[in-house]
Formats: C-alpha cells, sequence, structure tokens
C-alpha cells in the first residue's frame, strides 16, 4: 500500500519516530508590482518563460475555471491563469468557457440565458464528468482571489461585455495585472480605447501584422503577441523581441495539440526548448509538466525574481 494513502497507520507504526512537520506548501505568487510591462521585461532579460495555465490549469476533481484549480496550480508551480468570462441574463460576469452548461456543470442550456441566482446553484465537474463541491466562480471573486498572486488572461465569451468586464476589473484594482484577449485588431482597438492602461493579446502569425496593430493605434508597449498553437516561428520572436513585444505561444489544443505530442512522446524537455527559441510565455494545457521542464533547464521564475515569490 502506498503511504499517502494510509498516514494513520502509517503513524500508528512509527511512534517511536519524531513527529515531522506537515505544513501546507507555501503557494507561488506573481507580483506585476504595478507595471505587467516591466513584469514582462524583467523575466525577458533574466531569460524566464512564463506558464500560462489554459482554463486555469484543471487536474482530477479540480475543474476548470474554477477559483479552486488555480490555487492548487499556484502550490505547485508559479503561472499566470487564463480564464473564460461569459455573462448572466442579468449582467453577472461569471467564469465558464463553453456556451452551455451541459458539459462543466450540473445544469443544461445556455448559460448566458439564465439568471446568476440560478447559475449560482449549479456544482461543476471536472474533466472526467464527475461533479464537484465547486460552485462556478463570478469574475468579482476571481479578480480578488487573484489580486497580488497572480496575473489573469481575460477571454471573452459572446455574452460578456466588454464595458462591464473592465469596470469590474478597475473596481478589483487589477488593472495592471490583466491581459485582455483579443483576436482581431478590430477587437484590440476597442478593447484600447475602454482601457489604454492595460494589456492586450493580439494573435499575431507575421511580423507586418504587428505594425497594422500600432497604426491602428496600439502602443507595442500595450500588446502582447499570441504567434499561434501549431508551429514555433524563431524569426517571428526575435522580430517581435526587437521591438520589445513579448511572445505567448500555445501547445495547448486537444488530441492534436503540442502538448499531446510532448505527453504522449514523453519530452517534456521541448517546454524548455521553446523559451530558449525566444516565446517568453506558453499558454499550455500542462502547466505542471511544462514549469517542472523549465525549471530543470533554469528558465522558470524562482522565489525573488521579477515578483516572484512563495508565501
Amino acid at each position: 500500500m502506498k503511504a499517502f494513502l494510509l498516514p494513520s497507520l502509517i503513524a500508528a507504526s512509527l511512534t517511536a519516530v519524531p513527529a515531522v512537520s506537515q505544513e501546507t506548501p507555501r503557494a507561488w505568487s506573481l507580483d506585476t508590482g504595478g507595471d505587467l510591462s516591466a513584469f514582462l521585461d524583467c523575466m525577458e532579460a533574466r531569460q524566464r518563460t512564463i506558464v500560462s495555465a489554459h482554463r486555469g490549469g484543471p487536474t482530477p476533481g479540480l475543474p476548470e475555471n474554477s477559483i479552486e484549480a488555480m490555487d492548487a496550480l499556484l502550490h505547485a508551480a508559479p503561472a499566470i491563469m487564463e480564464i473564460d468570462v461569459a455573462q448572466s441574463s442579468d449582467g453577472v460576469l461569471f467564469l465558464l468557457h463553453d456556451d452551455r452548461l451541459d458539459r462543466t456543470t450540473t445544469g443544461r442550456g445556455t448559460a448566458a440565458q439564465q439568471q446568476w441566482a440560478d447559475l449560482a446553484k449549479l456544482r461543476l465537474r471536472d474533466e472526467a464528468g464527475w461533479t464537484t463541491p465547486y460552485g462556478i466562480p463570478t469574475l468579482a471573486q476571481a479578480l480578488a482571489w487573484a489580486k497580488g498572486r497572480t496575473v489573469l488572461q481575460i477571454d471573452f465569451k459572446p455574452s460578456a461585455s466588454y464595458d462591464n468586464t473592465i469596470a469590474a476589473i478597475r473596481d478589483a484594482d487589477m488593472q495592471h495585472s490583466v491581459v485582455l484577449i483579443a483576436y482581431s485588431v478590430a477587437s484590440a482597438v476597442r478593447l484600447h480605447r475602454l482601457a489604454p492602461d492595460m494589456t492586450i493579446s493580439l494573435s499575431i502569425n507575421r511580423f507586418d501584422a504587428l505594425a497594422e496593430a500600432i497604426e491602428a493605434g496600439i502602443p507595442s508597449d500595450r500588446i502582447v503577441a499570441f504567434t499561434g498553437t501549431r508551429l514555433p516561428q524563431p524569426d517571428l520572436y526575435a522580430a517581435l523581441d526587437e521591438s520589445d513585444v513579448e511572445v505567448i505561444f500555445g501547445t495547448l489544443g486537444g488530441a492534436q495539440s503540442i502538448d499531446r505530442q510532448i505527453g504522449d512522446l514523453g519530452i517534456d524537455e521541448r517546454y524548455a526548448d521553446l523559451g530558449a527559441a525566444g516565446v517568453d510565455i506558453i499558454a499550455t494545457d500542462r502547466p505542471r509538466e511544462a514549469a517542472e521542464a523549465l525549471a530543470e533547464a533554469g528558465r522558470l521564475a524562482g522565489e525573488g525574481i521579477c515578483g516572484a515569490s512563495r508565501r
């Protein structure tokens, strides 16, 4: 039998051995110090690669887009969190990826058509479909939890109001610890006009796309470049680095993802290779494995580096 399954029996058989402290491991935090651009520049200068946990880094028993999953991950590794924000029919912002409730909650139907009082009664399901004791968190709860602990990447679902989301971020005083995700220059321009002090993740698969965004009125120091999920582009990363724009690359994406290939082949060191090739932020469904590989290569932010600490 494995010892961690029967702690009481193990303790009873070792009464002559002095007790060992069972303190809860200290959680990591990534504090931007009120300047996300400077925080990212510091990480890049120290040759550190940041892990971004897709949908908050769910694991068995800890569902996606839950505060519990994100909190557990920060006890394992320093990471920023990507979350999905939707809005109820009565205007409450909450975390949920799918348009429908069926896959990730005990509810049914279209989430945005429900009032918050009904959504709040539901329980979240984990990746295997098991019902957990955890409820759907509001964006306000997620922001309050994240303050001083990590950076949130905000993926807007169709029901989520830009104005309401940005207002919630300001109410939580988290404007310097969020990245707003845009999938087009038009969306990025709208977000920048609403929140000129916030950082925007914009899809950039070629260097002239950055020039288009700047020409549209988005300063380069407010952009992080999401460079896709399929093919690493070191030449593009180098060009973006010359323009002082940080690079995000996604290894996520389901059955055909780079995450899946790395896991199946047992080559976790590829995460560190991506960092060495110029990726500043790895968006992944395997944040623990990516962080461990980066740590082994000396590329993960350690305690005292650029606002990273354990507490």
